[in-house]
């Protein structure tokens, strides 16, 4: 089965097989996949501005056009000894897979192979098609992590010649991921505007997102989940100064700990384990954040659970009665749930 999972891509793209004449990149992040297609492409070593080498056509117009892929696929180069045939905008239709499915059978010697898609959920016709090819690869494209944020930061750094201090870069992250393209450009922006320093600063970040203050709580969140009471607190100071009101994350608090409520009591009842309890999730729950939610799972058993859903409530409780209060009600509850969660993890 020709896959790779999406940890692995980066990896195969600055080394592709030859072996695998067709490679579908597909996934719900549009900007990664078309960066991670220019970079295929370019490692074709065709010259991608010449027509005769490189055919570009939508997807959708080569299914509307019966036989057209196939005959794109077949013809001849004129200038060079390969062709690149890029397709972009790939769908789950079935006409389209079904071509593709023809090529793959009796693949042309002299042609490489590039189609672009969006989200090919698992079972959908042009994924299956090429996962169970022996002369074909799929590589997916997820939202950026963590991980992948601060690697897309450092390279749009190195280019640019400077640095930038760990608050800045905290907040930054904040405003990326979703989309690669969109997130290149918000870098890009932000040095821009540092243009002429050598370190990027927090008062950048601020000026220029703008948005900050319309951030969630989610990382303050995440941290009391996990026990991390410095992060929690940097966190939640961060995003009070920022104009966030703190009985939101006391609300993005309750929401999580009720959701993990319910999946640790389908743990409990049905004998099932963490992972497999939050990959049936419904709505899923995003791909970045399942490991975290896995490890609270395993943490926090329902006795604990119900003991934070009850301090919680009491917060929201006391911070309608003084709302002027609220933000040290709001820190003191949160920091007491992060420290038994740190206590738990022991």
């Amino acid at each position: 089965m020709a896959q790779k999972k999406a940890y692995e891509v980066d990896g195969w793209l600055e080394r592709p097989d030859p072996r695998f004449f067709l490679v579908l990149i597909y996934g719900p992040d549009r900007g990664l996949v078309s960066e991670r297609a220019q970079a295929f492409a370019a490692r074709t070593g065709l010259p991608l501005d010449d027509p005769f080498s490189v055919v570009k056509l939508d997807a959708g117009e080569a299914e509307r056009d019966n036989g057209r892929l196939l005959d794109e696929a077949r013809t001849v180069p004129m200038f060079s000894d390969r062709r690149l045939l890029w397709l972009r905008n790939a769908g789950p239709h079935k006409g389209f897979a079904d071509d593709v499915k023809i090529l793959l059978a009796e693949p042309p010697r002299d042609v490489i192979v590039l189609v672009e898609a969006g989200d090919l959920k698992k079972g959908a016709p042009l994924r299956t098609v090429v996962e169970g090819a022996a002369n074909a690869m799929a590589l997916p494209c997820y939202a950026d992590d963590g991980r992948d944020l601060d690697a897309l930061i450092d390279r749009e750094l190195a280019r640019a010649g400077m640095t930038m201090s760990l608050d800045a870069r905290q907040a930054l992250r904040r405003n990326l991921g979703g989309d690669r393209l969109a997130s290149v450009g918000e870098i890009e922006k932000l040095l821009l505007y540092a243009h002429g320093r050598r370190e990027v600063g927090l008062d950048d970040v601020l000026a220029l997102t703008g948005d900050v203050s319309g951030q969630s709580f989610d990382d303050a969140v995440d941290a009391v989940l996990e026990g991390r009471i410095d992060d929690f607190d940097t966190a939640f100071t961060r995003q009070c100064q920022a104009g966030g009101q703190a009985f939101l994350a006391l609300a993005a608090a309750m929401r999580q700990f009720q959701a993990l409520h319910a999946m640790r009591g389908a743990m409990e009842a049905e004998g099932r384990n963490a992972a497999s309890v939050v990959a049936a999730q419904k709505p899923p729950v995003f791909f970045a954040r399942r490991r975290l939610v896995e490890r609270a799972l395993s943490r926090w058993q329902l006795a604990a659970l119900e003991r934070a859903l009850e301090r919680l409530q009491g917060a929201v409780v006391q911070t309608r009665r003084r709302p002027e209060l609220q933000v040290a009600l709001a820190r003191q509850a949160l920091l007491a749930i992060a420290v038994e969660s740190a206590r738990l993890g022991r």
